[in-house]
């Protein structure tokens, strides 16, 4: 019989899923372990593996759609059973929650035909708005093609890139109106300079934009955050990494500066534990254990944001082991998603925008609850200092803590961050 497959439940507080990208096309033999979709919670984009054997019979939700936890979103034909029986067996698809991204909202979308019989593909959902995914919606655009004289090919009849692309295989771009002509009096205006790549849109809010949006907000109005800030001395431990990164080149093992910062910021966590802490409301839990949440950013096609990886029980670890987590961890989130446990139990967190393609000399950054501290690490720039009462030139990085001051005390932060400094400026000490 055809075996259904839901929109499952990928976190802990999701209640809906959009369907970001399809694997899988209708007649495709799938097996167990097999990645069927890239599916996007409020916390990170996730692959869908099938846990069954099967071929795809029915695909009940489009790329773009948002639909809640548990509504049918493929149906599998069993070994022996035919595409059509499992299509006609499994029913009609429940209407979607919400309407694809980039389209209007309103009424939700009809359940699908029952029929075995396909009917010819049409631009337009029953709604009569065109269903386009968004990079097919920019090609047209570049090529001065209306998306309601295509046909589409994707599923349900959406126009994707190869409609656009077999439309017009390489149009130009529509030619610009002339500006009217000058009376002979004046010289006549300069042409405007088009501005490539901007363009006027309206997109949904994604499910992790908006947890973002909803964690932040609940952040900045409810934990009472101060600022404490410190200049650290890079020099020995940039001259300390690149002793390292030369003994260790034959290994394939490189540290970044960030490597040394994680530690540095688990081990000054346990010279002052106040501040690897969570408030609790009637209680304060001071935590046995030093997690570090790193700040990854995700690329567009994942969704953009960010999501906080958890480097477990850093104070224990070497910087070799401590790098190759954060690689891990950074790689999967932005290639297959971090999972629920990757994300959780951080006690505190570390948002770095000091690497080359930021070069972020110093911000503050928003505490992530339940965690009581957060640190901002800027580039390590050469510039002019000071050093023994001579102007030299140095690597010097400005780190600045939030605080939780329902937790930490202003005082409780700058000894922190002076025990923080110090192990980046003291480098040997993070080998022991």
């Amino acid at each position: 019989m055809a075996i259904p497959i839901e929109m499952p439940r990928l976190s802990d507080t999701m209640e809906e899923g959009t369907l970001v990208k399809w694997h899988v096309s209708v007649g495709d033999a799938v097996s167990s372990g097999d990645h069927l979709a890239d599916v996007e919670t409020d916390k990170a984009t996730m692959e869908l593996q099938a846990f069954d054997d099967g071929t795809v019979a029915k695909m009940s939700a489009d790329e773009g759609q948002t639909v809640p936890v548990g509504e049918v979103i493929l149906v599998l034909a069993e070994a022996g059973e035919s595409v059509e029986d499992a299509a006609a067996n499994a029913g009609a698809a429940k209407p979607a929650s919400k309407a694809a991204a980039g389209g209007a909202t309103g009424a939700p979308e009809p359940a699908a035909a029952t029929a075995v019989a396909e009917a010819p593909p049409k631009p337009a959902g029953g709604d009569g708005r065109v269903r386009i995914s968004p990079l097919a919606r920019k090609l047209a655009e570049e090529r001065g093609i209306d998306p309601a004289t295509l046909t589409g090919s994707g599923p349900d009849g959406r126009i994707i890139k190869r409609d656009v692309l077999a439309a017009a295989p390489g149009a130009a771009a529509p030619p610009t109106t002339p500006a009217p002509s000058a009376p002979a009096a004046t010289a006549p205006a300069p042409a405007p300079i088009p501005v490539a790549g901007l363009e006027a849109r309206t997109v949904a809010v994604s499910g992790m934009r908006k947890t973002i949006a909803r964690r932040l907000v609940e952040s900045k109005t409810q934990v009472p955050h101060f600022q404490v800030s410190v200049a650290v001395n890079m020099d020995p431990l940039i001259e300390l990494r690149q002793t390292l990164n030369a003994q260790l080149e034959s290994q394939g093992v490189k540290l970044s500066i960030n490597d040394f910062v994680t530690r540095a910021a688990a081990l000054a966590c346990v010279q002052h534990p106040d501040v690897n802490s969570s408030w609790m409301g009637d209680t304060i839990v001071y935590h046995g254990t030093v997690n570090v949440g790193v700040a990854v950013s995700l690329p567009a096609e994942k969704g953009g944001g960010l999501v906080v990886a958890t480097v477990r029980d850093v104070q224990s670890k070497g910087l070799r082991q401590i790098s190759a987590d954060v690689k891990t961890l950074a790689n999967k989130a932005r290639t297959s998603g971090l999972s629920p446990q990757d994300m959780s139990d951080s006690t505190i967190t570390i948002s770095n925008l000091g690497m080359p393609q930021y070069g972020v000399t110093q911000f503050t950054a928003v505490i992530n609850p339940p965690n009581a501290a957060i640190l901002a690490i800027g580039a390590a720039l050469q510039k002019p200092v000071v050093r023994d009462g001579q102007v030299v030139v140095g690597h010097e990085m400005n780190v600045t803590l939030s605080g939780d001051h329902r937790v930490i005390d202003g005082a409780i932060g700058a000894e922190y961050l002076a025990a923080f400094s110090r192990l980046l400026e003291n480098p040997a000490s993070l080998l022991v």
